[in-house]
């Protein structure tokens, strides 16, 4: 399981896996890639659970080992 992350390193490891953004729409920041369009947090303070990591990395088609070696 990805562990928490601050918002800065999330946005970095999204576009070195080929994202790009942040970009505004709505309540939420999205990355895109191709057609495929990620929600992904507002920046705020403290780190993004663990959780919500595997939530967005499960919307994108990321793997986990994937992520783990960014």
């Amino acid at each position: 399981m990805p562990r928490a992350i601050s918002w800065r390193r999330l946005i970095q490891n999204f576009r070195k896996l080929g994202f790009e953004g942040p970009h505004s729409g709505g309540r939420h920041l999205f990355m895109e890639k191709g057609v495929l369009k990620v929600h992904i947090p507002s920046k705020h303070t403290g780190d993004i659970s663990a959780g919500l990591v595997s939530e967005i990395l499960r919307q994108a088609g990321i793997d986990k080992k994937e992520w783990d070696n960014i």
